[in-house]
């Protein structure tokens, strides 16, 4: 069918072709303005019971890392395949908000990588925060379900396109087409991670080599003829350079040069040092098992300049460190997730029962109650931070230290450990007023800050919400807070 405009029509659409025009050519920058001094990596290490969650640690020069929160997670999942692999985050243009996704994808439930690849997750998990501290509850986003017999949606990436104003997606997918299976490399559009247009084919090497852990690199001022850069995974760990996210690339070379064959390292991670013109390129070295080696680099388009760090050169914490993402993050970025998880140990805590002196407050099967002989203790094991909804002195919260954004929350007045959902009914139902203690002044008692008149109190050792009035009730109600 022929499609004809009229006079008015053809109008409409120049005008609207000037406006696109318009917004394209003032689009902000893909990224935020810094200054940024220190760096942020989100990470995780492996197929263990927690491995594959959300880890975080931070660097003041790119090559020595500190792990947060002692080493354990910052962010579990408890959608989809309950577990999430290959994080990365994005920052918004006006750099007022951030966006991780990853891999819903749990090997250590057993499930095989066969499985994995032909029947698992579409779906990527994904959380949202202004400050990099405070988390929505994850959502899942089926990103891959257009995409016929698709087998897996694996290692999501996101970047900004200022020549549309909107994000890029892009995973890698195993799934039929013109006769081969095989993983490619599709992309969608996003604005808020939870729209996405329908997938496309981003990457589709020749034959039946498959491709998978692209990541993309906008390099200011094109040092090396290219404003983009980008690394995958597929047989090599290929280098490839274009002038737009969607435009065509060219292949620039790999890092067989440096001994590195695709066989021996996966996942790339890029990052720019902050204070001067010098790149990072780590690599996870998947089939020793040793995690992340930092390559770097004054010229992201000449892959045989690539320098393999010597191992005096850095070092990469606690934690082995899987594919991940590094994030260039600002002074009081940096401070404020320091000071979230930068000690947790000190912050860690039980509740000890005023009148059953061996039981503690604990979480099991996400009711609360108080126990004696808890195991695995860290089930009793609380962070007491600043009140979600009120965080003025003698303000708390308890959040979990094992199921990390996880709080105790009182709902129709029972108590229940759930995920901060970010709304302000949760902080209300999370947060309470640490009074004296209402059996014994030299302990505590906590007060609802949405129900004032009634205090956290355990009856038949459970945990409830309720008014308290007897001597029974004020000794119910008190706790002693101990390490």
């Amino acid at each position: 069918m022929t499609l004809r405009l009229r006079p008015v029509g053809l109008i409409a659409l120049a005008g609207a072709l000037l406006v696109w025009v318009g917004l394209a050519t003032l689009a902000p920058p893909a990224a935020a303005a810094g200054p940024f001094t220190a760096y942020l990596m989100a990470h995780f290490t492996g197929e263990s019971a927690t491995g594959e969650q959300i880890y975080f640690a931070t660097s003041t020069d790119g090559l020595r890392w500190t792990d947060l929160n002692n080493s354990q997670p910052v962010l579990m999942s408890a959608i989809g395949e309950k577990g999430v692999r290959d994080p990365s985050i994005v920052r918004s243009p006006a750099g007022d908000r951030f966006y991780l996704i990853a891999t819903d994808l749990r090997i250590a439930n057993g499930k095989g990588w066969g499985v994995a690849q032909t029947a698992g997750s579409r779906s990527l998990v994904v959380w949202e925060s202004t400050d990099l501290v405070n988390w929505s509850a994850p959502w899942l986003a089926n990103v891959a379900g257009s995409i016929p017999s698709a087998g897996n949606a694996w290692a999501p990436e996101a970047i900004y396109d200022p020549a549309s104003g909107d994000y890029v997606v892009y995973w890698a997918t195993n799934a039929p087409l013109s006769g081969v299976t095989k993983h490619r490399i599709y992309y969608s559009r996003t604005r808020d991670f939870r729209t996405f247009s329908a997938a496309q084919v981003y990457i589709n090497r020749p034959g039946t080599q498959g491709i998978i852990d692209t990541q993309i690199i906008e390099i200011a001022g094109s040092i090396g003829g290219y404003r983009y850069v980008r690394a995958s995974g597929d047989g090599q760990i290929s280098i490839e350079g274009s002038n737009s996210i969607l435009g065509s690339w060219t292949r620039l070379g790999d890092l067989s040069g440096q001994g590195l064959p695709g066989s021996q390292v996966e996942g790339p991670m890029w990052h720019k040092f902050n204070d001067r013109n010098e790149w990072g390129l780590y690599v996870d070295q998947y089939a020793t098992g040793r995690g992340y080696l930092p390559l770097a680099t004054t010229n992201v388009a000449n892959p045989g300049g690539y320098r393999v760090r010597a191992t005096s050169e850095y070092s990469l914490g606690a934690s082995r460190k899987r594919h991940g993402f590094i994030l260039p993050i600002t002074q009081a970025e940096y401070d404020a997730v320091r000071a979230r998880w930068g000690n947790p140990t000190a912050s860690t805590r039980r509740l000890q029962s005023y009148n059953f002196t061996t039981r503690y407050v604990r979480h099991a099967n996400y009711d609360v109650r108080i126990d004696a002989n808890v195991s695995p203790l860290a089930d009793s094991q609380w962070r007491i931070v600043l009140g979600l909804s009120n965080s003025g002195s003698g303000y708390v919260s308890f959040e979990s230290s094992n199921l990390p954004g996880y709080y105790l929350r009182h709902y129709n007045y029972d108590f229940v450990l759930s995920t901060n959902d970010g709304s302000a009914a949760f902080a209300a139902d999370a947060t309470f007023r640490q009074v004296a203690g209402l059996a014994d002044s030299s302990a505590v008692s906590f007060q609802s800050v949405n129900f004032t008149s009634r205090y956290i109190r355990h009856y038949n050792y459970l945990l409830r919400l309720d008014p308290i009035s007897t001597a029974t009730e004020r000794a119910d109600a008190t706790f002693r807070i101990t390490s």
